[in-house]
């Protein structure tokens, strides 16, 4: 066992070793594979030109036996001296050579006791995978075999011509001829690949370690706004991805910045909360008893104390209530749509304010959803609906005689689509970029914009959908689509919007 673990540990070392360079960097990478590339192209040029090398020595080989063979034409009975036949064969690398024309074999020229053949070629007619295993069989087989190769004679001079020679120095010299192609091949591919991967390495590797870099450097310390890359002037893909880099980055301390900022003011408002409770509890009791004052004066002013309070204890708890992981779960039941909307109008603004309200809602409809928290929704809404008719966008009061605010709702097969508008100057355009997003949609300088970003989370808890459809001069116009079943919620949107156009 101890000598298997051995031979395991042996084998998983040279496994390694021979794909470590794969598992390393990325310029160690690109080097191997362009070497094994390269190689591989090589390589299938390599057989071929193998097989046409030794294709092109049996021709010439064939040539010289065929030239052999002309100086038995010299002679009328086609005779030579056996000096001046040996001397021939030798020339021509042959033991034995024949020539056919008109159908029968003439001109024949051999030694006294040829050799026995072992095996046969011809070359006529050979398809290049014939001729590519027959170069692999030359290879292999090894030295001292006679073999008999048929070819076509030069020039036309008969129909074939036959030549019987040992192989050996034919397969010595395809050797030859592989070593040094070989050898070719691998200066090709060091070359090759060292060129490519220069070239590769500053065009591509180069920038993506920047690029890795950068991104790590920027995790460490995303605060730090000199980790964010600076992009090159590149229009490749590169570029591209620099600048992207850099504009997410970017993003990305804003949003860090902005959440510091939340957090930081979420604790702050935390630890006063009590304290400032108290103090709001303690002005309430004494604006009671100032109420209870028979003075025509205390009465005007009282109203205004009362509501100012209560704006600032509500203020309190809606920050506290956002700041919370998550709301409840909605608890559906049905709700009378048109009743709930007069609980809103009562808690929204106060008597002696210059509102006009319009309930527009069927006394019939009924919607699926948490009555507490509808009453939210419309109750912000109808705030922000209030503060517009009442206040201009630097906060100071103004009486907006015939200002109106109007609810309407109706119900389609599965949702109920419900719309409060007022009649006010409309939504300046930097709230309606943020707005449904806490502490940037508000419309006034001390707005908190958490009314309609808590509306818009309650909304979404039922499954619904809340939208601004017009917010101009003559006024702003809220949908808020409530569905039946928020497992199944219909595409509230789209439905609005139809529901608007058909209105």
């Amino acid at each position: 066992m101890k000598a298997t673990a051995q031979r395991d540990g042996q084998e998983a070392g040279w496994l390694a070793r021979c794909t470590g360079p794969l598992r390393g960097s990325l310029s160690r990478r690109l080097l191997v594979l362009t070497l094994l590339f390269v190689m591989l192209a090589e390589v299938l040029i390599f057989v071929p030109s193998v097989a046409n090398f030794r294709l092109n020595w049996l021709e010439q080989r064939l040539a010289a036996a065929q030239i052999a063979s002309l100086a038995l034409e010299a002679r009328p009975d086609n005779m030579v001296s056996p000096a001046l036949r040996e001397e021939l064969l030798k020339n021509a690398q042959v033991y034995a050579v024949a020539l056919h024309r008109g159908g029968a074999r003439r001109l024949v020229l051999s030694e006294d006791m040829p050799p026995v053949v072992d095996t046969r070629f011809d070359l006529r007619g050979a398809m290049a995978v014939e001729l590519i295993m027959d170069a692999f069989d030359t290879v292999f087989t090894g030295d001292g075999r006679i073999i008999l190769v048929t070819g076509e004679p030069r020039f036309g001079a008969g129909e074939s011509i036959e030549i019987v020679f040992d192989e050996t120095p034919l397969r010595h010299a395809m050797l030859r001829y592989s070593k040094n192609i070989f050898l070719l091949s691998l200066v090709i591919s060091v070359i090759t690949a060292s060129l490519v991967y220069l070239v590769l390495h500053f065009v591509l590797v180069r920038p993506m370690r920047r690029l890795t870099g950068n991104m790590v450097g920027f995790r460490v310390n995303p605060e730090d706004a000199r980790r964010v890359i600076a992009p090159s002037a590149r229009a490749d893909e590169i570029g591209v991805a620099e600048r992207e880099l850099a504009l997410m980055q970017k993003e990305i301390r804003a949003t860090l910045t902005q959440k510091a900022h939340l957090a930081a003011l979420g604790a702050a408002v935390s630890k006063i909360n009590h304290d400032l409770r108290n103090i709001l509890a303690s002005a309430q009791l004494i604006s009671d008893r100032i109420g209870a004052i028979d003075d025509p004066t205390v009465q005007h002013l009282a109203p205004r104390l009362f509501a100012s309070i209560d704006r600032a204890i509500d203020l309190c708890t809606k920050s506290l209530r956002f700041g919370r992981a998550e709301e409840r779960t909605p608890q559906r039941r049905p709700v009378a749509l048109a009743e709930l909307a007069e609980e809103v109008a009562e808690a929204a603004w106060s008597e002696t304010d210059p509102i006009h309200w319009v309930n527009d809602v069927p006394v019939e409809l009924i919607v699926y959803a948490d009555a507490d928290q509808l009453f939210r929704i419309l109750l912000n809404l109808a705030r922000n609906a209030a503060q517009a008719l009442t206040e201009d966008a630097g906060g100071a009061e103004r009486a907006m005689r015939g200002g109106e605010i109007r609810l309407t709702a109706h119900r389609t097969t599965d949702h109920v689509h419900i719309e409060i508008s007022d009649n006010g100057p409309g939504l300046p355009l930097k709230a309606r970029e943020h707005l449904f997003e806490a502490f940037s949609g508000s419309s006034r300088a001390d707005g908190t914009g958490l009314g309609l970003a808590i509306a818009a989370e309650l909304v979404r808890m039922h499954g619904g959908h809340i939208e601004l459809v017009r917010s101009d001069a003559s006024g702003t116009l809220f949908r808020i689509c409530i569905p039946d079943d928020a497992d199944n919620p219909h595409d509230c949107g789209e439905a609005g919007r139809l529901a608007g156009q058909s209105a």
